[in-house]
């Protein structure tokens, strides 16, 4: 570390140059060796987030930095923290109400845009008289097979409020963590030797050929004035927002991350044979030679 600089900033530093697949485990490790600046690493670092289970309701919600008091997370269901605490940080009864309406209607966002996953929504009060909160959604794609594709996706969207009579201006930053594992397998000893019997599918086991792992963060920011003509206006108005992040960043993913990888690859590797290629090259240019004339 180098000498009058600021350890949370050295260790962000430090985290952006590791491996995004290994973020818990990195923050763990910081943590472990500079043990006073785990509020503010914590704080500062996105990492995936961890589903669990209100024990009142039964209904799962997701944990992160937003809802944590000490160990204990707060759900967003029952209002209660797991481990239970004494003066837990919650919403006054207002915004408590707000945020369960918020967590209804992101329900169904999630519902209808994932078909699966897990949603949670957070709200808490700002000192200028605004109010704060996140929405978080994950989805978590999982192997039936050791051949199939594995990953997971989460979605931090944290905003903030300020009413301005009729108006209010949100300011949301957002945050898309995405992974994705591809396998291909072969079976291992499919044929077995003669007089031996053959074994079966289940103990024969399987050799991995090939792994490709692709992940990391993107974070975006924008800020909007919408009108507010009653209290759940709020939640309407951060619902257009969010939505209208999360495609521009799904398609920027799609488009441009994905599709540089693929090139890169492709410039790297050739799929097809570059003879035949090169063959065909020759082929249309003769053609258009034979046309021009």
């Amino acid at each position: 570390m180098a000498e009058g600089s600021d350890p949370v900033d050295s260790m962000l530093d430090l985290m952006r140059r590791l491996p995004p697949t290994n973020v818990e485990e990195n923050v763990n490790a910081l943590i472990q060796i500079c043990p006073d600046y785990a509020d503010d690493l914590l704080g500062s670092v996105d990492q995936p987030l961890k589903v669990k289970t209100d024990r009142a309701t039964g209904k799962d919600y997701l944990a992160c930095d937003y809802n944590r008091d000490g160990d204990s997370y707060r759900s967003p269901w029952s209002n209660e923290y797991d481990p239970p605490i004494e003066d837990g940080t919650a919403p006054t009864p207002k915004l408590r109400k707000l945020e369960i309406a918020a967590n209804e209607a992101f329900d169904t966002y999630r519902e209808l845009y994932y078909e699966g996953g897990v949603s949670s929504v957070y709200l808490w009060d700002l000192e200028d008289g605004g109010f704060a909160g996140v929405v978080l959604l994950k989805k978590v794609m999982t192997p039936t097979s050791p051949d199939e594709p594995s990953g997971s996706w989460d979605s931090i969207h944290v905003f903030e409020t300020a009413e301005r009579g009729r108006q209010a201006h949100y300011k949301l930053t957002s945050t898309v963590m995405l992974e994705l594992v591809t396998k291909q397998n072969n079976k291992a000893d499919e044929t077995s030797a003669l007089g031996e019997p053959e074994k079966k599918a289940s103990e024969q086991g399987w050799k991995s050929s090939g792994e490709i792992t692709l992940s990391g963060s993107m974070t975006r920011q924008t800020e909007q004035d919408w009108p507010v003509h009653e209290p759940t206006s709020h939640i309407t108005n951060t619902g257009k927002m969010i939505e209208e992040m999360e495609m521009k960043m799904r398609n920027l993913l799609q488009e441009v991350y994905f599709g540089k990888t693929r090139d890169i690859v492709y410039d790297l590797r050739s799929v097809d044979d570059l003879e035949k290629a090169r063959q065909q090259r020759e082929l249309q240019k003769e053609l258009v030679g034979f046309i021009k004339r």
